[in-house]
């Protein structure tokens, strides 16, 4: 088992333990131990199977032998005997966003509730606004949590999806009679969640092909099987297709299953007026007459346009972008040259400053911010004043020794409800990169959230407001926000937005990026990384700025680290 997977059993435990009633200090033990194992680098399995498990700080001898157990077995004693004592109907109603352990021991113990069904039923019949803290504001946002579990369900996260192709493709790539290889569908455009997975190759064998690809160890099912396509269920519960085409037609095909399906009609109609037609299998004049198929820039070049890259094929005006000769030069992941939002040991990273310069220089950067959490952010381990500026100076201590290598010194602070910030100004103006964030008080109106934001980019220590919408996709939906009003303040007050790359944020997300562009306004494209392996995480930002139309000169940290301090200080 994964960190991840074996940190999510502590949780699920922990909000098992909570609606049954059980000791609240145990219940934190564990939830501790959650977040421990989310952030720990280094795989649990191998510390477990060297005895070290009690040497990681947050894990005790409880945690540990519960730890022993699902590594050697895949399940949690505690954890399944707990199951078994609660509705298991009750889990899925834990799901919903707005309902937490609280809620659902009150709806199941007093209106005798275990499952979604019933709860949505109580909830449009106003059951629950006599409970106790419950009322018509609960009631709605309940019903906002169901819809919104409702929307995300069968999609998985372009983070999940994307290594799990990744291995598919490289796995094949190897075959002998695998000739051309490549994922198409809604994965090769980086949406931010992904339906399935669609995999073209050329082969002149195959079934040999098709052996190897139902038998990969990402392999949970196999749901269909023939000679030239094969139907999967991964170890993810997400469908994989492997199809095998005719090496003229890949080209055809590899456009024609990568969509979007709006961006294929409107060609097939352009096609249409030229007299020709379009399908998977090539482009053709007349019934028979094959003018193009064998790569993707031959479909496009036949209806006299420039390849289209994948992530802008969404019927959103790159058609007549292209038409015209302005497609935009998107920006590449290579131009990159730092990462602007990087979490430390000093709050809740895993990594060592040193650490994270070694990454970094191993992807080629020339510069990172450290930006760890303000003193009001608890439970985040959040820096006091005092911790933050030991901080600054131990950074420069370590530039000092470092060659061709800046670490720049920040801090991601809280934006209070007020639009006040977490650090007095002669702090914030110490610091090389001041990062603002929302992180509680969700729930304002639209117009006390935009003004909230506004108030914090008015100052003029602030630079970039990170993940500006708040959102946690198939989590939490953004909080209520006047973007236009926001991408008008930034404009005017030269503060950076965020395109935050963990993948359960991506935010900003395409669409709100192509405005942000529209008005001027400058991005960062950071990772929020919180252990070292996050770092990773900046390709599906630069997928996700390419889905916005963004070019170099649009992202900040393209800049080289003089340019970028430059451009810091002159704001």
């Amino acid at each position: 088992m994964t960190n991840q997977e074996i940190a999510k059993t502590f949780w699920r435990l922990a909000d098992l333990m909570e609606i049954k009633g059980d000791n609240p200090f145990k219940i934190n033990s564990f939830r501790k131990a959650a977040r421990v194992l989310e952030n720990i680098t280094e795989d649990i399995e191998s510390i477990c199977q060297e005895g070290r498990l009690q040497k990681v700080p947050g894990i005790g001898k409880g945690i540990a032998e519960r730890i022993s157990q699902l590594v050697n077995t895949g399940q949690c004693q505690d954890y399944e005997e707990l199951k078994k004592t609660i509705p298991s109907g009750l889990l899925e109603v834990l799901s919903i966003p707005e309902v937490g352990p609280k809620t659902v021991q009150l709806v199941w113990k007093k209106l005798n509730i275990t499952t979604l069904n019933q709860l949505e039923e109580a909830v449009k019949k106003h059951k629950l606004r006599d409970l106790f803290r419950m009322g018509e504001k609960t009631e709605k946002n309940i019903l906002r949590g169901i819809e919104f579990l409702s929307r995300r369900k069968g999609r998985l996260l372009l983070g999940d999806a994307y290594p799990l192709a990744e291995q598919v493709v490289n796995a094949l790539k190897g075959h002998p009679q695998v000739q051309k290889i490549s994922p198409a569908g809604s994965l090769r455009r980086y949406k931010e969640t992904i339906g399935d997975i669609d995999i073209l190759v050329t082969s002149s064998h195959p079934q040999e092909v098709m052996d190897t690809f139902v038998a990969l160890p990402q392999v949970k099912e196999v749901l269909a099987r023939g000679p030239t396509k094969s139907s999967v269920l991964t170890n993810l519960n997400i469908q994989m297709d492997l199809r095998v085409v005719e090496k003229e037609s890949f080209g055809a095909a590899l456009q024609y299953f990568t969509g979007s399906k709006e961006h294929n009609i409107k060609l097939r109609e352009m096609a249409r007026g030229k007299g020709l037609k379009i399908s998977e299998y090539g482009v053709f004049k007349g019934e028979k007459k094959k003018v193009a198929g064998g790569e993707e820039e031959e479909v496009y070049a036949a209806l006299n346009l420039p390849w289209i890259p994948p992530e802008l094929r969404e019927n959103l005006g790159e058609i007549e972008a292209a038409k015209g000769g302005r497609l935009p030069q998107l920006v590449e992941l290579s131009e990159l040259k730092g990462d602007l939002h990087i979490h430390s040991n000093f709050s809740d990273g895993a990594c060592s400053l040193l650490e994270l310069v070694e990454k970094a220089k191993k992807k080629g950067y020339q510069y990172i911010a450290v930006t760890d959490h303000s003193q009001s952010l608890k439970i985040a381990n959040g820096l006091s004043e005092e911790r933050l500026l030991k901080q600054i100076e131990e950074i420069k201590k370590i530039n000092k020794r470092l060659f061709n290598f800046k670490i720049l010194s920040g801090a991601e602070v809280d934006i209070k409800a007020d639009g006040s910030l977490d650090y007095p100004d002669e702090v914030l103006r110490r610091l090389d990169l001041v990062a603002a964030a929302v992180h509680l008080g969700f729930k304002q109106t639209k117009e006390a959230m935009t003004e909230r934001i506004i108030k914090a980019m008015r100052n003029e220590n602030v630079d970039v407001i990170a993940h500006p919408t708040g959102r946690l996709i198939n989590q939490r939906d953004e909080y209520k926000l006047d973007l236009e009003r926001l991408f008008e303040v930034a404009k005017e007050t030269k503060t950076a937005l965020e395109i935050n790359a963990y993948p359960e944020r991506l935010d900003l997300r395409d669409i709100h990026c192509k405005r942000a562009k529209e008005y001027g306004v400058k991005l960062t494209i950071s990772t929020d990384a919180h252990q070292e392996s996050q770092l990773d995480f900046i390709k599906y930002g630069v997928a996700t700025a390419r889905r916005g139309w963004l070019e170099k000169e649009d992202i900040l940290n393209t800049k080289d680290v003089e340019e970028l301090l430059r451009w810091l200080k002159g704001r």
